[in-house]
């Protein structure tokens, strides 16, 4: 993937709903340095808590890109968002997207694109073709982070635990597999934009054989629990074929975000679905702790809820932003804290 221009302004579009905003959220919170300001439609009720700047604001203060932050269902860019595109190509901004609508489908961009010399970057998108799935073991070690839903923590999972890693002289790397993930790594491969035949040989094409030591930290994408998207969680977890695994969850949630008919299983449950399927390409593939989305839970109520959860499953159970993940970390390396 060609450079990116920085530093970014985000554009949050006419979003109302705050999970839709993950990749906003996600830059600003892994790679600060790189973020400069937001910006959105008047109807917007979603915030980042960035300075609000309007494209000639941020040019004029040495923005390189408009990134689109949103990741809403689908990922189609809607005509209401043109004309801030528009102004932010004719100040000298590039546009970068993560979404599935191809930002070089619009005609009116491609033409405003070429006139002020900037660059479309649709980087869910890539002309690389991948392989079928071989099965076959790969050298090194590899862990998932696997979800009970979308949107719920798997990138700050597998961000954090890379360098919890990291921190205990282990060696590894931050696999993205999502646009957000790709933004802030530099390269990646978008699982869910490539044909499903191939998901499971483009995971395999992203974290190739490396040395004995060294672990690799798959981003997940989806959940097998979800009736649209469980398909890619299977095929990335088969192609990535994980030593542990790391279950995220938000405990707020008990249905499937946007599907109120779909309950999300209780989490022991949850695992032995994700321990099974995960065995079709690594027999020995077990689970290494629990990663959960606490905001909405007391200090108290927390302490309680990780206790309960960890004398349940017998694993360690962490909160990336709530005290980090240095127990999991332990926990894959086979190691005690």
């Amino acid at each position: 993937m060609p450079e990116l221009r920085k530093p970014y302004l985000l554009y949050l579009g006419d979003s109302t709903h705050p999970t839709d905003a993950k990749t906003a959220c996600g830059l600003r919170d892994w790679c600060p340095d790189d973020v400069i300001g937001e910006w959105s439609l008047p109807q917007a009720t979603v915030s980042v808590g960035l300075p609000r700047l309007s494209p000639a604001d941020a040019a004029a203060r040495g923005a390189g890109s408009l990134v689109i932050g949103i990741a809403s269902v689908g990922g189609r860019v809607p005509d209401s968002w043109l004309p801030d595109l528009e102004a932010a190509i004719a100040n000298g901004l590039d546009i970068v997207s993560g979404m599935h609508t191809r930002l070089t489908s619009f005609p009116s961009l491609v033409a405003a694109a070429q006139q002020h010399g900037v660059r479309l970057m649709d980087v869910r998108h890539s002309d690389a073709t991948f392989p079928a799935g071989t099965g076959n073991k790969r050298t090194g070690m590899r862990v998932a982070t696997v979800g009970t839903d979308c949107a719920l923590g798997k990138k700050y999972t597998a961000l954090s635990l890379t360098n919890a890693l990291r921190a205990r002289g282990a060696k590894a790397t931050f696999r993205a597999t999502g646009q957000t993930g790709i933004m802030i790594a530099g390269q990646g491969i978008a699982i869910d934009a490539v044909v499903a035949d191939f998901i499971a040989g483009a995971a395999e094409v992203l974290s190739p054989d490396n040395a004995p030591d060294h672990w690799d930290v798959i981003e997940g994408q989806g959940s097998l629990f979800h009736p649209a998207y469980a398909g890619v969680t299977l095929g990335l977890l088969h192609g990535s074929q994980p030593d542990c695994i790391v279950l995220c969850h938000d405990p707020a949630r008990l249905t499937i975000e946007y599907r109120p008919n779909h309950p999300i299983p209780p989490l022991a449950a949850a695992v032995a679905q994700y321990l099974t399927a995960a065995r079709v390409t690594n027999r020995n593939v077990r689970l290494a702790g629990v990663s959960i989305n606490s905001s909405t839970l007391s200090d108290d109520a927390w302490r309680k809820y990780a206790a309960r959860v960890g004398a349940e499953l017998g694993v360690p159970v962490c909160d990336p932003m709530r005290g980090g993940l240095d127990a999991i970390a332990a926990s894959v390396l086979g190691r005690d804290r």
